[in-house]
């Protein structure tokens, strides 16, 4: 189902809040904060959105995001949370790999790059969210996914990480575990889910995953219930990044065996190593105000700004090294001889 007909079937009847923006590019660069605090450059490539006080190293009280921040890159313009990403390579048959760029998607075609980050109580098709959910507290943090995942049993553990190839920009399935085998018109676009029950006191864990949790049983889009050690149900936070594969669809310059060509920046072709992070930076109780509105995508309680600010918002990179965002680089940034799976 197209975007635009689910908003207009919103219409029927009043619903509690469901969010849906955009977010510019903040910075492409080596940093990890969240697994990787300080460290200058991290292993690997990211793609980063949100508030502009994103640096190094971004330890739980005493880095305020809302209060140190002074701009942000999403369109609510009292979210200064960051939301990142690995980037995304092609790799050409001679070895070498450029970088595919981000695009906005249906609805926010003028951003630059970035991604469409959701808020939701109940699934994206339920129009009713009637769940409520208790928002994020200053300090939450967490991940999911894991680089390390290199087959589908272990990326399973993971359940609402996938792919989606895009046909045109309203594409929505089917999606897969791994990278898609074929060229996308549109796209690839990478869905990224979170889990939705929190144990309640912990704003994060030392894996960044363990004070969250799966429902007990079913599913999220089932309303499945939270289990006892986790009881306090979040809003469900998803992330659809949209990577522009136009320049790279051509099969001919798809590896000779028929394989496909994409890489994750960690070195990952199969794409179960898909992973996102996530570090909470609403301006004091406005997301939970947001979540309480009866609402559906256009919530008054959501002060947004115009997509000029969301672009003219940014920071620049701490390392300083070639990324593939011209010519062709030889290997990966941090990946040393890129050996791929």
């Amino acid at each position: 189902m197209q975007w635009n007909s689910l908003v207009a079937l919103a219409l029927v009847a009043p619903s509690h809040a469901l969010i849906r923006f955009g977010c510019s590019q903040l910075v492409v660069d080596r940093l990890d904060p969240l697994v990787n605090p300080g460290l200058t450059p991290s292993p690997h490539l990211h793609q980063i959105i949100g508030g502009n006080s994103f640096q190094p190293s971004m330890k739980p009280g005493e880095h305020d995001l809302a209060a140190l921040s002074t701009c942000t890159t999403c369109q609510p313009s009292d979210d200064f949370s960051n939301y990142w990403t690995a980037a995304l390579f092609f790799r050409a048959r001679n070895g070498t790999y450029k970088r595919v760029p981000q695009k906005g998607n249906v609805g926010f075609e003028g951003q630059k790059g970035g991604m469409t980050v959701y808020y939701m109580q109940n699934h994206l098709g339920d129009f009713q969210q009637k769940s409520k959910v208790t928002a994020f507290k200053p300090g939450f943090r967490m991940l999911i996914g894991s680089p390390t995942a290199s087959t589908k049993e272990e990326a399973d553990k993971y359940p609402q990480l996938t792919y989606t190839c895009l046909q045109d920009m309203n594409t929505r399935f089917p999606e897969t575990k791994d990278f898609p085998k074929k060229p996308c018109p549109a796209g690839i676009m990478v869905n990224l889910r979170f889990p939705t029950c929190w144990d309640g006191v912990n704003v994060d864990s030392p894996d960044h995953i363990s004070h969250m949790s799966y429902p007990a049983n079913g599913t999220f889009e089932s309303q499945g219930p939270c289990p006892a050690s986790h009881p306090v149900r979040v809003p469900q936070l998803m992330y659809e990044v949209i990577f522009e594969t136009k320049a790279f669809n051509n099969k001919a310059d798809w590896p000779a065996d028929g394989s496909q060509p994409f890489v994750w920046s960690f070195g990952d072709r199969t794409g179960y190593g898909n992973h996102g992070d996530y570090l909470f930076g609403w301006k004091n109780d406005s997301l939970q105000k947001i979540m309480d509105e009866e609402c559906y995508v256009n919530c008054q309680t959501m002060k947004t700004q115009p997509i000029s600010a969301m672009n003219a918002c940014s920071v620049g990179r701490k390392v300083d090294e070639d990324i593939g965002d011209g010519g062709w680089i030889e290997s990966l940034p941090g990946v040393p001889n890129s050996k791929i799976r």
